[in-house]
């Protein structure tokens, strides 16, 4: 339907009961009372309001009732269109916020493995260090204990040559004897293994 057929309609519903205003006045004219209460202009009457019910309807159903079903499906199909995307955003936050809880308890977990392996690593090296320290201090103690035992065993000899050396003198001195350097060493290591051993009792 043009748009010129569509004013035509509109032109000929308003102007129709114009005219049979005006044909009932001009018949009834020349009578008293109202002119549409006189049963002669009832047929004609029935007549235009069919017509006009009829063109009416064909309007309404023709062009005004299609436009407001469009609009009202349009917005339907939009209503439906936001409320589809809704959800899909609602799933994928909803998918998103459990990758993110998911991840993020992954990271924790590996964190936790991380430091306690970091943990289990400064542990080992610190007991290596340890270990490499003790030994150290057992070597150099061992080193001590060796220098101190030759340390003592020539002080011993030392010793023994001196005290073999004072009896000679002592000896000769008093009673006039010489003796020799290796008589007065047995004598002096037989006197001081004898000490030992009473210092050992």
């Amino acid at each position: 339907m043009t748009e010129n057929r569509r004013y035509r309609l509109t032109a000929i519903a308003v102007t129709l009961p114009t005219l049979m205003s005006a044909t009932a006045f001009e018949a009834g004219a020349s009578e008293p009372g109202l002119p549409q209460l006189d049963i002669a202009t009832w047929p004609s009457q029935l007549f235009w309001l069919v017509v006009l019910f009829g063109v009416g309807y064909l309007v309404m159903a023709k062009m005004v009732t299609p436009r407001i079903g469009a609009v009202l499906e349009k917005r339907r199909q939009t209503l439906d269109g936001d409320l589809e995307k809704a959800r899909t955003a609602s799933s994928d936050a909803a998918k998103t916020r459990a990758e993110y809880e998911s991840d993020l308890e992954k990271a924790r977990n590996n964190a936790a493995e991380f430091a306690k392996q970091a943990a289990m690593e400064a542990t080992k090296k610190a007991e290596a260090a340890d270990a490499k320290v003790a030994r150290k201090l057992a070597d150099k103690v061992a080193s001590a204990e060796a220098a101190l035992a030759k340390a003592k065993t020539e002080a011993l000899a030392n010793l023994n040559d001196v005290a073999a050396e004072a009896a000679i003198d002592a000896v000769a001195a008093l009673a006039g004897i010489k003796t020799t350097s290796s008589q007065a060493s047995k004598t002096a290591s037989s006197i001081a293994t004898k000490l030992a051993k009473q210092g050992a009792n």
